[in-house]
């Protein structure tokens, strides 16, 4: 399972917590001291935020989890988007007082895109001023994450009646639903658990919640309509609530161990989302979750896989790769058959290559322990493969071919912004160049090429780029510089129609003439259409309007021939040597060119495509646009959208919310239970309406070019009196002006 979030929705703190409670550690640390045990690399500890996926087997009463705490800052979307390939589950944090919020609709996609469906919602840092569990819940219903949320835990802000009426912020206590008990967390931590009445007149006479307590008169519709709505799913469970008596009290009898099958199947299907909530930094509410996880996600056998015997051949993906400097390559696996031993003899189907392991590793985030196998469905490590890569599958040389098939790779996102790399001498340049082959292997989402003599690097943002400057002087310890960053920009179709026969290629070779026809059709890509991040934004289908997989040099199918050919003509325009995009090129009848050399294939694909695009003339200049979501005092506020459209930033919202643009209108609350504002004390909007105007935040939603905002930190600070923070997201290439396209040109040399 893992855990994902938009940054600083406390992730890390939930994963120390997950650690304190199953007894791994003894004390837990945290993101502020930087001694949290997921982020162990020295950047990690230093800037407080996660940079890489760190993986740990938990023992949890009769559960093993492999639990996966990934970053949640959009510049290390890849490390997201690998551990989704893997996983089966995730747990989803967000922050009570933000809601849902723009990175966390990014890895919500990224789960989608994976088939991850059995997720769980964690409702975190409830003891904050402003958390609301009523504003969470109806944010998943806004932003269109699950049409149907399921509170299966209610908070109780104070076991005190009076500081509901007074606003006190805080979380001492929930309210298990499903369980039908309460538990209560006292100052030290310590966590109490109390069975609630089954019988509706018990409720006023309870030690643990005073009869006058609020929350008393909500907890039995809360139970009724959970376990209504469950019953809307199950039709076994609909026909015993209608075998029950009509007293409420009957509802309250009900079996947990049956409630719990219910639930199970309906959450394995994804017919719901089950919301729990609590305070990680607390520890309030962590016990519930890991139970809920144990109970609602899928094991390894709930997903569909091979039958296992003892004799299953192994079948791995290799989903993160990492250097160590004591270990070497360390390639962490997700076993999807079988059973792997140090004596498995492996091949690396995606490479075509022979691999042999020479240690098995358990990984407790920097802790390996040495183990002699990796059973079906666990996480681990393998050292010593030497041609491993991220996506790559691995199976057992004696494994049948219909095993053989690689797993469904793992794409990296496109880069928005670039450097230059220099070396201080020229001694420098060969370990440099060492260090940035060995990091691109450890993140793919960071591509390295020479252009006219100098190495350029391409990163999915200004701080991975800066992660990257770091990590390659404290690891790998080399001597360089990085030149100015600059944003990566892209061309689309120019309007022109094609020269006739442009798709006709002709040469002479060794004496003999010959022409080759490739079936291709290309125009510009709908408003409508997305293109594919594997094809830099492109459309590329077969002649059934089937995706064409990316080349693959393990393949030797004419199709792959002439993937290799399109990619060469994409990444780079005959007329502003930018990469292309928003294409869509379909590729016709190849039966004519079975009989042909391949290389010869590839060559006149790709000049095919070239002589389009150039025909076409010069298309449109893309370049990367940023989501940004500022907050800042009321005081500020006019400096900031004066400085927003100043730089050609598109205002969308000024509300606390997110722009409802995206996703159109939300789900519709019909047949959810929303608990009432009061729930949460200190967000009540009579509260919220009494507080001073001077303190109040507002909330600015715009959408801007990159290259306008790569420092917008500092500029912000001075804007606001440092008071403003800020999150950016990407928002995807989107066409300039002509005027902006004349100052790209001039400003790569083009014009």
């Amino acid at each position: 399972m893992a855990l994902v979030a938009h940054i600083d929705s406390g992730k890390t703190t939930l994963t120390e917590s997950i650690l304190l409670k199953s007894s791994y550690i003894s004390a837990s640390g945290t993101v502020d001291t930087g001694s949290t045990t997921t982020d162990y690399l020295p950047v990690e500890r230093e800037r407080g935020i996660t940079v890489q996926s760190a993986s740990i087997p938990v023992q949890w009463k009769d559960w093993t989890f492999n639990l996966i705490d990934t970053p949640g800052h959009a510049d290390f979307g890849m490390e997201v988007e690998s551990a989704s390939r893997v996983v089966d589950g995730a747990v989803v944090l967000i922050d009570s007082v933000e809601g849902v919020e723009a990175q966390t609709r990014g890895v919500w996609r990224q789960l989608d895109r994976h088939g991850v469906g059995p997720r769980i919602m964690f409702l975190n840092k409830m003891d904050r001023p402003g958390a609301s569990f009523k504003g969470s819940l109806l944010s998943l219903l806004k932003h269109r994450l699950h049409p149907n949320p399921m509170a299966l835990t209610l908070p109780i802000a104070s076991f005190n009646p009076k500081n509901y009426a007074e606003g006190v912020p805080g979380v001492e206590g929930l309210v298990d639903l499903i369980r039908w008990n309460v538990w209560r967390w006292d100052d030290e931590g310590k966590a109490t658990c109390h069975p609630l009445p089954q019988e509706v007149e018990g409720l006023q006479s309870m030690d643990i919640v005073t009869p006058t307590h609020p929350i008393i008169p909500h907890l039995v519709p809360a139970r009724i309509q959970l376990l209504e709505n469950i019953s809307m799913i199950s039709e076994d469970l609909m026909e015993t609530l209608l075998d029950m008596p009509s007293d409420p009290s009957a509802y309250l009898k009900l079996d947990t161990s049956v409630l719990l099958r219910h639930l199970r199947r309906a959450s394995l299907a994804n017919k719901i989302l089950p919301v729990l909530c609590g305070s990680a930094m607390r520890h309030i509410g962590t016990n519930l979750l890991m139970d809920y996880v144990g109970e609602l996600l899928p094991s390894p056998l709930d997903v569909e896989h091979p039958v296992q015997q003892s004799n299953s051949p192994v079948r791995l993906l290799a989903w993160k790769v990492n250097w160590d400097d004591k270990r070497g390559w360390m390639t962490f696996v997700r076993v999807y058959s079988g059973k792997l031993t140090r004596q498995t003899v492996l091949v690396n189907s995606s490479r075509n290559q022979k691999e042999r392991a020479s240690k098995l590793l358990l990984l407790y985030a920097a802790e390996p322990i040495e183990v002699d196998e990796l059973p079906f469905g666990s996480v681990g490590v393998i050292l010593g493969l030497k041609h491993t890569r991220t996506g790559d599958t691995l199976v057992s040389a004696e494994a049948p071919r219909s095993l053989q098939g690689i797993l469904r790779n793992i794409t990296p996102p496109p880069a928005v912004i670039s450097a230059s790399v220099i070396p201080r001498s020229h001694s420098d340049l060969q370990p440099v160049q060492n260090a940035l082959e060995s990091l691109s292997r450890t993140d793919p989402s960071l591509r390295v090429d020479d252009q006219e003599g100098q190495i350029l690097v391409h990163g999915l943002g200004a701080l991975h780029l800066e992660i990257v400057e770091r990590r390659l002087k404290d690891e790998w310890k080399v001597n360089f510089e990085f030149g100015r960053r600059y944003v990566s920009f892209r061309e689309g179709l120019g309007l022109k129609l094609p020269t006739p026969d442009w798709n006709l290629w002709k040469r002479e070779i060794n004496g003999k003439h010959i022409s080759l026809k490739v079936p291709l059709t290309v125009r510009q890509m709908e408003p409508s259409e997305r293109g594919h991040p594997a094809w830099d934004g492109n459309i590329v289908i077969d002649e059934r309007g089937r995706p064409v997989p990316v080349p693959d040099p393990t393949n030797g199918s004419m199709m792959t021939y002439i993937a290799e050919g399109l990619m060469d003509a994409l990444s780079n325009s005959p007329h502003s040597s930018l990469p292309m995009t928003h294409l869509h090129i379909q590729v016709g009848n190849i039966k004519t060119l079975t009989s042909k050399v391949p290389a010869i294939v590839t060559g006149a694909t790709s000049a095919a495509l070239r002589k389009r695009i150039y025909d076409a003339g010069m298309g449109p200049i893309l370049e990367p646009f940023v989501l940004l979501k500022i907050s800042v005092s009321e005081s500020s506020l006019g400096k900031v959208i004066k400085d927003l459209t100043e730089r050609s930033g598109e205002i969308l919202d000024l509300e606390d919310g997110a722009s409802g643009q995206e996703d159109g209108e939300g789900y519709s609350e019909e047949g959810t239970y929303v608990p009432p504002d009061w729930l949460s004390p200190s967000a009540s909007p009579s509260l919220l309406a009494r507080s001073p105007g001077s303190h109040i935040k507002r909330s600015v939603q715009a959408v801007a070019p990159l290259s306008q905002f790569m420092d917008y930190s500092n500029r912000l600070r001075s804007i606001s009196e440092g008071h403003g923070v800020f999150e950016m997201s990407s928002a995807g290439f989107k066409e300039v002006s002509e005027e902006r396209k004349l100052e790209i040109l001039k400003e790569i040399g083009r014009a």
